[in-house]
């Protein structure tokens, strides 16, 4: 039997410091396709054009359409989908040529662990370690839903990987700080869209609850002052999303 085709699928705004790391790790795949966002302003379109077979600029509206766009022109019998700030290490490449090449292979997706660096310290508790994303599966069987948090609804069995992706993300807190504007901005306006409305409690107790979560019960503080500042802020961004959704709540009341 021929070797299956994979598309390596990334998703990019302002990412030119990161992406031809990215794009490199993935050169195993046949075809590379980079969904730019159309507010990108730095060198990130030109690099995509250098390295991708395919580069498709669109404006942003949510992450699972930009998946979606690039998923519509890829022609490979599998969907590999990485971030800019993540590699496929050699071991994974490895593995998931020898997985998709076996015959008695039959399910339609893999889910592949995360292994991240924060505030340049690899994280080993309170991080993504944990997470399973589903970041492989066949073509036709599967496609991105939800606009934030956005997950691969897929017809099929699922397999997992045992080796990870690297994840190199938030290289400090002024990143950490843009990442919780843009993430709670679309977070509170999908909570609205779904019908929630804001809760005192989850402004005052879910913040304190999430920090304790991931300082104390998964054990954030083994990941030092790094760790510390990763569980504070989450918990912050926890706050801030409420309120945005308070204020979402006000401007309905106020119409």
């Amino acid at each position: 039997m021929p070797e299956p085709k994979i598309t390596a699928l990334i998703v990019a705004r302002n990412e030119e410091r990161k992406l031809p790391g990215c794009l490199d790790s993935v050169r195993f795949a046949h075809e590379r396709i980079v969904v730019v966002d159309a507010a990108s302003d730095d060198d990130t379109l030109a690099i995509a054009r250098r390295s991708a077979e395919v580069v498709i600029v669109r404006p942003f509206d949510d992450f699972a359409s930009q998946r979606n766009a690039g998923l519509a022109a890829a022609t490979g019998d599998w969907i590999l989908s990485i971030d800019a700030d993540e590699r496929v290490t050699p071991g994974l490449a490895d593995e998931i040529r020898s997985a998709l090449a076996e015959p008695a292979n039959r399910h339609a997706g893999f889910r592949i662990p995360i292994r991240s660096e924060i505030l340049g310290r690899p994280f080993g508790y309170s991080g993504t370690q944990q997470d399973l994303p589903m970041r492989l599966f066949r073509r036709g069987r599967g496609s991105w839903t939800g606009q934030v948090h956005e997950t691969v609804d897929l017809d099929g069995s699922i397999g997992r990987m045992r080796h990870p992706l690297d994840h190199h993300t938030i290289p400090d807190v002024r990143v950490f700080l843009r990442k919780i504007d843009q993430y709670t901005t679309l977070e509170a306006h999908d909570l609205y869209r779904s019908g929630d409305r804001y809760r005192t409690r989850d402004l005052t107790l879910r913040p304190v609850w999430l920090f304790l979560k991931l300082y104390l019960y998964k054990q954030g503080f083994r990941d030092g002052l790094e760790g510390l500042m990763f569980c504070a802020l989450s918990g912050v961004s926890a706050a801030v999303r409420t309120w945005k959704l308070r204020e979402l709540d006000h401007l309905e009341t106020a119409s």
